[in-house]
């Protein structure tokens, strides 16, 4: 077998970098691309076999191309919005000579497959369909981290669904939820997975989803309701803040001084008050109109909630020319009391504030800050509080009033529904049965296979190495030949490897002579394969066999063996 352990290799940012490399699984070409030796090859391969037949059993399977024209990115305007994507183009004047176009690299397929599907399916009786493909994909990280749950080059599914309205797409979003937690169980990782709503982007104004899987590696911070088994990103998740009960007498309204006293903590050493006595208050630009949030100080400013909550297509953090004009002070000055009222400001109070007394807000004047703020002494409260912050552990789920539980995830795959952007992009419309053309709804569903791999090590290890999952493991049996000089145990294992392969179980040998025990089975640790065989003149004609998840060693004969490995 080419590629060997390599347990003196160095300690990476992540338990699957460091595990995968030393149990020669994969060797890292440079920062985020790695290349699958043989032993990490067969596991890849596994996980997406298992993929693959699942996702036979509600599309189609094809394979479309890593390079597109940038004529196809610039239909939909995101080849200047997506920060990940890469160009190709010839690498030296000699290549450049033969063809200096430039294309891109693809990131995802929107772009390829919507202007496919239109030039064959544009009759009401072709839909609904849907496409997918496994494949390497390409994006331009900043900081590739983590081994193989963030990489430059990565292998993923990705399946797009075609639909003659929003009623089909949503109840194909299911059926491929439903399809997923089904690969989900295959791989082990069932119990450990949950279905999270996430931001929509600018495809749609409702959620999108991914499955998380509980990992105290991964990079998303996760809100889950246990009482109605309902979990959020913390980009999405719907928060209230605890309420404190707060025992203190109003204090006369103070204007403060404190030059160039911007940031909260600064703020909060210079007054000498918590955070949770302060406001955060910024201003924004938005298709709809300047936008005032103000959120408590130990909060940041949820955007996607801000968006939605103004009703605006996009908002972005105004100019200081406009900060200026909106509150006649420098920038960090803003604040909630004596805004003016002929700019047309819409004003959004986090609810967060609500409860609180004697609390500071910005001047509106520079250098300037306004402690003791009390509600109906100084200013009105408004109508309506809202939930513009952004999510942090302790905050309650509204529906319930009760504290979520807060857990660490690792996005293993993500489903979207697309609606009609790309189709009107590609003007892809349909004729419906009265010969009316109507606009075709589309939705798009990714799963990480390279990423679940590793997943699947950070999920499944122990101080020694990996422990993979019997549907994923490189091979079924680790078989160990221990005294090979010796003839007759030689024949013997030479024997025994011959009938499992017989019997089609996958077995990794280790013949090798001239490897003490002690390494041989420090390496089949490592590795991790499901089930150690061992024979050597100690087992006689019986099998030494331990289970890698398992302290229990057993000495068996081999049809015993042979009927718990299939079993």
């Amino acid at each position: 077998m080419f590629g060997k352990t390599r347990k003196s290799s160095k300690e990476f940012d992540s338990v699957n970098a460091t595990l995968l490399i030393k149990g020669g699984f994969i060797d890292q070409t440079m920062a985020g691309v790695y290349t699958f030796l043989p032993l990490g090859l067969r596991v890849l391969n596994k996980i997406e076999n298992i993929v693959r037949e699942e996702m036979n059993e509600i599309s189609s399977e094809m394979l479309m191309p890593a390079l597109a024209p940038k004529e196809l990115w610039e239909v939909t305007n995101r080849i200047n919005t997506i920060d990940v994507l890469f160009k190709a183009s010839g690498v030296n004047d000699l290549s450049k000579e033969k063809n200096p176009s430039e294309y891109v690299l693809n990131s995802t397929h929107e772009e390829v497959v919507t202007p496919i599907a239109k030039s064959f399916n544009y009759s009401y009786k072709d839909l609904p369909f849907s496409v997918y493909q496994i494949q390497t994909k390409y994006r331009n990280e900043a900081r590739p981290k983590a081994g193989l749950l963030r990489g430059r080059e990565f292998r993923m599914k990705d399946l797009y669904s075609f639909h003659p309205d929003v009623d089909s797409l949503k109840d194909y979003y299911e059926v491929v939820r439903e399809s997923y937690f089904k690969i989900f169980e295959r791989l082990g990782l069932k119990e450990f997975t949950y279905y999270a709503a996430a931001s929509g982007g600018d495809f749609t104004e409702d959620f999108s989803h991914e499955f998380q899987v509980k990992c105290d590696s991964g990079e998303d911070l996760i809100f889950y309701s246990k009482e109605d088994g309902i979990a959020f990103n913390k980009e999405v998740a719907p928060c209230l803040a605890p309420e404190s009960e707060v025992h203190e007498q109003e204090k006369p309204l103070q204007e403060v001084f404190g030059e160039n006293i911007v940031g909260v903590d600064d703020l909060c050493k210079f007054l000498n008050i918590t955070p949770q006595k302060t406001t955060k208050t910024l201003i924004y630009d938005s298709d709809v109109g300047v936008l005032v949030a103000s959120v408590r100080g130990d909060y940041d400013v949820n955007e996607d909630k801000l968006k939605k909550s103004a009703h605006a297509k996009w908002v972005k953090l105004a100019k200081e020319e406009t900060i200026k004009e909106v509150t006649g002070a420098e920038v960090g000055y803003a604040g909630i009391l004596n805004l003016p009222t002929d700019k047309g400001l819409k004003i959004f109070i986090d609810e967060s504030i609500k409860y609180l007394k004697n609390f500071e807000t910005g001047a509106n004047k520079t250098n300037y800050h306004i402690t003791n703020i009390n509600w109906y002494r100084d200013i009105q409260p408004p109508e309506i509080f809202y939930d513009i912050k952004m999510a942090k552990e302790g905050d309650l789920y509204p529906e319930t009033g009760k504290p979520y539980e807060t857990f660490k995830g690792s996005e293993a795959g993500n489903i979207f529904p697309l609606n009609v952007k790309f189709s009107t992009a590609f003007n892809y419309y349909y004729a419906d049965e009265t010969g009316q053309q109507k606009i075709v709804y589309m939705g798009s569903y990714g799963f990480g296979t390279s990423r679940v791999m590793g997943i699947l090590v950070e999920k499944f290890h122990d101080g020694k190495g990996i422990i993979w999952p019997e549907n994923v493991a490189p091979f079924k049996v680790h078989l160990i030949g221990l005294n090979l000089d010796d003839e007759q145990v030689e024949t013997k294992a030479n024997k025994i490897y011959k009938q499992l392969v017989g019997a089609g179980i996958e077995v990794l040998f280790d013949d090798r002579k001239e490897i003490a025990a002690g390494e041989k089975f420090s390496d089949a640790d490592l590795i991790g394969i499901p089930y150690r065989m061992v024979v050597s003149k100690k087992t006689g004609e019986k099998i030494e066999l331990k289970k890698r998840s398992e302290e229990k060693v057993d000495l068996v004969s081999f049809e015993e063996c042979l009927n718990l490995v299939k079993k």
